[in-house]
């Protein structure tokens, strides 16, 4: 979709069921009129709004306690008269005094469906739906529909028990209705979502199980009792926040990755604290499926002497079946995450002759990009353009340019019928003074430069804006080539992230194994799986995703991630084997089976250092690589003054 926000005022936050935060309850919530807050509901929208998205709603809700009524405004001049009318309560008995308000905001980028909708979703009972994601399985979506049209629908079917007491009480009823946690548990794809079920009083939020899309919180705090949860950061002024005495939106300490699955706020009335008190608690999956992907355990970790023999024999012309497998599903994959919808059939014909690039690859011309391209040129139809776009801050010298411009060739080799556009968007670091500060603002709460380098290679390399080569040879003839202006208009991007860490790809991954062997390995690779939602996958996000992209994961979806792990590790890669051969060897299988032979012997390289922004950071932070080595200058915190 694109982007959601929730802001929560005037309810007390009670997280003594869960283990999110050590203070219990919340502090007392300032009145929902208050104005000393460090940012507004208009910066959450703008911070929104600058994704681009087709529409962005707001829906305010507004909770009264004593007889828990609960009342929806119709319009603002509505909802200043209800609150200030509350905010006076001496003086005013048209209704109970402790007043809380929901602000839901959410942003359309339609990806799928034939008619224009806009968040926030509400129905006739009053439930109330914000959603950023794509469904592709677990619920059915017709190419025609829209994901959260039938989400809401779906989510509004549900029955109004907690997870705790669904069995009993929808069983008891002989109506057998599904829960709201059942249906979020069911969903195959990336998701953030906030829920309100009007009937019972609470709110459902949470995130998919790998974190694919961000979701970021705030647990309310004495110096900003606001209970928020949003898929970005708003930028504010830490010079007007220090004025106010409040704390600045822009610290990481602001800020959380809302940890991954599912949570509910149930809404009551308190006589102890006597106003409105909500009650935070997390779920478990409920899908047993789904629980088992998490703990991420491995058919097979140890192989035998004659297990290694085997997978390294004589005849390597042979396609072995793990890597027909992971093909397979990396092609299923593929499929699911660029399926054509209605939507863009529309816009050929709108555009009458008019190329069309509804997909583009963030593009290193390395092994995952790679195999991602040939798999979308097998998916998509001829008539659609293909764009590959490539960043770099050292020209045409950059090992990922140089890498990029050979893999460039190659598809065009195995793939001569596609129009295949290498966007070469190029970068002077020290002219991006503006776009870092925004950026920071987009990694937020990360904050080291390590995470900084990447942002900025990705927010750069998502805008599409850059050049392309056009010329009269299809060769690489320098001379018959023009280079001239070009920006995507693609609005799927396809990552290659989730590759390294299911497949071996990082140097950490070799140490391991020399170290502690496969058992070694296995939970380093683990461990890069249980914490992807924490160290990439929220920023990576944001920073695609303002610039008008929405970002996909193929190798993290989940068929993708099951079938992996039912293939004995030794399979998926032999570190014995120098790099470019052992790590990532069953990718590098892949590779060949797809005619990229020279794509698949291709080393790691991440994007810091393929595009070399690290160096130019180092330089510029540090005076010189050597210095940054020495300080570890990829862990620094940056100095947010």
């Amino acid at each position: 979709m694109c982007g959601i926000a929730l802001i929560i005022r005037g309810i007390r936050i009670d997280l003594s069921a869960t283990l999110l935060h050590s203070q219990s309850p919340a502090p007392n919530p300032e009145p929902v009129s208050s104005s000393n807050f460090v940012f507004s509901v208009d910066a959450l929208e703008a911070a929104l709004r600058r994704r681009g998205p087709d529409s962005l709603g707001t829906k305010k809700v507004v909770i009264s306690a004593g007889d828990q009524e609960l009342f929806s405004a119709i319009d603002d001049e509505d909802c200043r008269a209800r609150l200030l009318c509350c905010a006076n309560r001496e003086t005013c008995s048209r209704v109970p005094y402790a007043v809380g308000q929901l602000h839901f905001i959410g942003a359309t980028l339609q990806l799928r469906g034939r008619t224009a909708v806009t968040q926030p979703f509400v129905d006739s009972s009053g439930d109330i739906l914000i959603y950023n994601g794509e469904i592709f399985g677990g619920i059915n979506v017709e190419s025609d529909s829209n994901d959260g049209e039938i989400l809401m629908r779906t989510l509004g079917s549900c029955c109004s028990c907690s997870s705790r007491e669904h069995a009993s009480a929808c069983s008891s009823n002989g109506k057998g209705r599904t829960s709201v946690l059942d249906v979020l548990s069911t969903i195959k794809g990336p998701w953030a979502v906030i829920y309100w079920q009007d009937n019972s009083r609470t709110l459902w939020f949470g995130r998919d199980a790998f974190g694919r899309r961000s979701l970021l919180v705030h647990w309310p705090t004495m110096k900003d009792s606001r209970f928020l949860l949003s898929s970005v950061s708003p930028f504010s002024s830490v010079d007007r926040s220090s004025d106010l005495g409040v704390e600045d939106s822009t610290s990481p300490s602001f800020w959380e990755e809302l940890s991954c699955g599912v949570y509910s706020l149930s809404m009551s009335t308190s006589e102890l604290y006597g106003c409105l008190v909500g009650e935070i608690k997390k779920h478990e999956w409920a899908n047993t499926g789904l629980i088992d992907l998490i703990k991420w355990e491995r058919v097979s970790v140890e192989p035998n002497p004659e297990d290694i023999y085997f997978s390294c024999g004589p005849d390597q012309s042979s396609v072995s079946l793990p890597a027909q497998n992971v093909l397979n599903a990396l092609r299923r994959s593929v499929m699911l995450h660029t399926s054509v919808h209605k939507i863009f059939q529309v816009e050929t014909s709108d555009t009458g002759k008019q190329e069309l690039v509804p997909v583009a690859i963030l593009f290193s011309g390395g092994l995952d990009s790679m195999i991602l391209a040939a798999l979308l040129d097998e998916c998509l139809d001829t008539s659609y353009g293909i764009d590959l776009l490539n960043v770099s801050f050292d020209g045409q010298f950059a090992p990922d340019r140089i890498s990029a411009k050979a893999g460039f060739e190659e598809l065009r080799r195995i793939a001569p019928l596609r129009r295949w556009k290498l966007v070469e968007i190029d970068a002077d670091l020290s002219k991006l003074t503006l776009e870092m500060k925004h950026v920071m603002s987009l990694i937020n709460p990360a904050n080291t430069y390590m995470d900084l380098n990447i942002g900025i290679a990705l927010w750069l390399a998502a805008s599409g804006y850059g050049w392309v080569s056009e010329g009269t040879s299809n060769n690489n003839d320098d001379e018959n080539q023009q280079r001239i202006r070009y920006k995507s208009s693609a609005r799927i991007v396809l990552v290659g992230s989730g590759a390294d860490e299911q497949c071996a790809g990082y140097g950490r991954h070799k140490t391991k194994y020399r170290c502690g062997s496969w058992l070694g390995l296995n939970e380093e690779m683990k461990l890069d799986m249980q914490r992807i939602w924490k160290r990439n996958m929220g920023r990576d996000d944001r920073c695609i995703a303002d610039n008008g992209k929405e970002a996909r994961f193929p190798f993290l979806d989940e068929d993708v991630i099951r079938t992996i792990l039912d293939i004995p590790l030794w399979e998926v890669a032999n570190l014995n084997q120098p790099s470019g051969t052992g790590d990532k060897k069953i990718l590098r299988e892949v590779a060949k089976m797809l005619g990229l032979h020279e794509a698949a012997v291709l080393p790691k390289r991440a994007i810091q250092f393929g595009s070399r922004i690290a160096r130019e950071s180092n330089r510029k932070n540090f005076g010189s690589n050597r210095a940054a080595n020495q300080a570890s200058a990829g862990s620094v915190v940056i100095n947010m003054s």
